[in-house]
């Protein structure tokens, strides 16, 4: 069995406009280092045995508050830089990324009305569908689960990929809108067993408790799955 606690990057600005972020670099704004402060101070006492990171900025920058809480537990020789796992970004979103949800929908309502089916194989041109998203994610799940058998590892990410993580949890399709909520910098656990995935706890905020309300993306009212 394999534990990991699953993290989602701390805020953006483009979090905040609602763009379609992506595989772009986009840095954490001050919310979202506030975020990743408390975060690190929220796992200090968690035992912990590893670290991984999609290697984007701002799942970067959140992670680095967290390395620094758990230096004396992850190890002298543990690097970030050695933890990076370009299978943990974001899904791509192609051509949209960089755009709000407004701006795809006047410039390229065709895609917009087809993006808005949710169905698991449409894909935005030079993007990822969620059917391929899907079977990356899973991928680099399971290989965490085999690399790291018996241990309990913190996971930095997107938005996206725990909503895989959790459809695949739940045994929901993946087609169709988001159905978990996927806070900044909230804390997720599951555990990795015999292939199975199980949620111990998800959307945990309490260390963000008195912080400003977070953009939400309700995809099931029609608004745009910008997060990343």
């Amino acid at each position: 069995m394999t534990e990991l606690i699953l993290i989602r990057h701390g805020e953006t600005d483009w979090n905040r406009e609602l763009r379609f972020q992506g595989h772009l670099d986009v840095p954490l704004n001050d919310m979202g280092h506030e975020q990743a402060r408390r975060l690190g101070a929220r796992l200090a006492g968690e035992l912990v045995q590893q670290m991984v990171c999609s290697d984007l900025l701002r799942t970067r920058q959140t992670a680095q508050p967290v390395v620094a809480q758990l230096a004396a537990k992850l190890g002298s020789d543990f690097s970030l830089d050695s933890a990076l796992d370009a299978a943990l970004r974001e899904q791509s979103f192609g051509v949209m990324e960089g755009l709000r949800a407004p701006d795809i929908a006047q410039q390229h309502p065709q895609d917009w009305a087809q993006w808005l089916e949710f169905r698991a194989d449409h894909a935005f041109a030079k993007g990822e569908s969620t059917r391929v998203f899907h079977a990356r994610v899973m991928g680099a799940i399971q290989r965490l689960s085999q690399d790291y058998a018996g241990q309990t590892v913190v996971v930095v990410t997107h938005g996206g990929v725990l909503d895989m993580i959790y459809r695949t949890a739940r045994a929901l399709p993946l087609d169709g809108p988001r159905q978990s909520d996927i806070p900044n910098a909230g804390v997720n656990r599951v555990r990795l067993r015999n292939g199975l995935v199980e949620i111990m706890d998800w959307a945990d905020t309490r260390h963000l408790a008195d912080l400003p309300e977070q953009p939400r993306y309700e995809q099931r009212r029609v608004v745009a799955k910008s997060d990343g």
